[in-house]
């Protein structure tokens, strides 16, 4: 169960580490699978030979089971509301990371947008808006011991206050990643590595700013990176007041 230091830090900061949130013998089972669909040999670098794989959802034993333990139940009861989101029987994506000298490409700030816009094939025209709309949590579901070198992502701390600020400019139909202003928004908070071991998870609130960065390490870094769903947008002005830490944290970023 989260403590209600964690979930005032989630309002605060955008995110929640819940550390051994799911078995490493689950982790271990899940990486291997991982490996073979990759078309890598963990024991020969010479087939490490892009800085990044990306490998789609999979919904396996030992996935089914690593986002459905009574510890994170309960976190998504806490941090969303009993009753408010999806459970899930799957993860994906994975963006598995390798050491690599070369830029991986991928590593500018964002945030992960949630719904379709007009061409839904397009990811450049998704959006996300004030209610956050299909999307309660961003989640970071660690595979592999991930230290400061193992490419760890980067959460730009409190980042989800201010994007809620821009958002409230914008109706229902929300905004695209080119109608936020990213730099605004991050250029003088602080930044967390998601850092951890097989088991952990990071649950971040659907408006942190966040970014990939180059593998400095040895080992490869297995990661998955899905979205818990709303069943319905976000309120915020509950008549009972009963507003979910997302909810209060949006909340927040408007009244600050």
């Amino acid at each position: 169960m989260l403590t209600d230091a964690q979930v005032q830090g989630f309002i605060a900061d955008g995110f929640v580490k819940v550390e051994g949130a799911f078995p490493r013998e689950l982790a271990d089972a899940c990486r291997e699978i991982l490996w073979r669909e990759s078309g890598c040999d963990p024991d020969d670098p010479g087939t490490w030979t892009r800085p990044v794989i990306r490998l789609g959802e999979h919904g396996e034993e030992p996935f089914a089971r690593a986002v459905n333990t009574p510890v994170l139940h309960a976190a998504f009861d806490r941090l969303v509301g009993a009753g408010r989101w999806f459970p899930r029987n799957s993860l994906g994506s994975f963006p598995v990371r390798f050491p690599a000298t070369e830029s991986p490409g991928d590593d500018g700030w964002h945030l992960d947008v949630s719904f379709p816009g007009d061409d839904p094939t397009d990811y450049f025209t998704w959006r996300v808006n004030l209610h956050s709309r299909g999307r309660a949590l961003l989640m970071l579901f660690l595979f592999s011991d991930v230290t400061d070198d193992d490419a760890p992502t980067r959460i730009s701390s409190g980042s989800h206050l201010r994007i809620a600020r821009q958002l409230r400019h914008f109706d229902d139909d929300g905004a695209t990643l080119g109608h936020l202003d990213f730099p605004a928004a991050i250029a003088d908070l602080p930044v967390t590595l998601a850092t951890g071991h097989p088991g952990d998870v990071y649950l971040c609130h659907p408006f942190l700013v966040h970014a990939a960065q180059p593998h400095r390490g040895h080992t490869p870094r297995f990661l998955a990176q899905p979205p818990l769903i709303l069943r319905t947008p976000c309120v915020l002005d509950r008549a009972d007041g009963d507003h979910s830490p997302l909810e209060q944290a949006i909340n927040l970023g408007l009244d600050t």
